[in-house]
């Protein structure tokens, strides 16, 4: 039911570092297991303590210009600045719970900087929502949702950190995949070491 291929436990599992990145027997359908962080509609930033998988309050935004879409993060991924793997999800339905398990489908990437570092942005969408359906392709959001995905990127940290933050590019569903592969072998090498025994 969860992708969880452990023995039950009286201890909690951090998600973040037993979910593999890819939906068992569903990699070819481009579904990936992610945990939510934060819904579209907040200048809160909620992010996930990679040690311990507990959900922290990182920062309240500078300025008013609040999230249009929900953010979430991959499991045993690691990017290159030093953090899991981001996915934006566009076109919520209905708000998640915090922290919740949710399995998406991949139709894009969005290749971003921020402070000089490469931070990604995975573009999926609600598996197992049927108004969702159809799109398949980052493409059928239309050149709206690009446009406004580019501004808030570019500039929700300006009034903090001015213009270090560039959406460089979109990319489509192979980009996507490419991205979290490489995030995923640099999780193992880069992040796995750090465990203790």
């Amino acid at each position: 039911m969860a992708n969880i291929k452990h023995k039950p436990s009286k201890y909690m599992l951090n998600l973040l570092h037993v979910l593999p990145p890819f939906v068992e027997g569903e990699e070819e359908n481009n579904l990936i297991n992610t945990l939510v962080e934060i819904n579209p509609g907040t200048i809160n930033k909620y992010e996930f303590i990679t040690e311990t998988g507990t959900l922290k309050l990182d920062r309240v935004g500078y300025s008013s210009l609040a999230y249009n879409f929900a953010y979430w993060a991959i499991p045993c991924t690691w990017d290159e600045d030093d953090d899991m793997l981001d996915v934006v999800i566009p076109l919520v339905t209905e708000p998640f719970v915090p922290g919740s398990l949710v399995e998406l489908r991949v139709i894009g990437v969005i290749k971003f900087i921020d402070g000089g570092e490469v931070d990604d942005k995975i573009v999926a969408v609600v598996n197992d929502d049927k108004r969702q359906d159809h799109i398949t392709h980052m493409d059928q959001l239309g050149d709206h949702w690009k446009k406004e995905t580019e501004h808030y990127l570019n500039m929700y940290k300006h009034l903090k950190k001015p213009w270090t933050c560039e959406v460089k590019w979109f990319f489509g569903v192979e980009e996507a995949l490419k991205t979290i592969e490489e995030c995923k072998e640099r999780y193992e090498k880069e992040y796995l070491p750090k465990f203790e025994d």
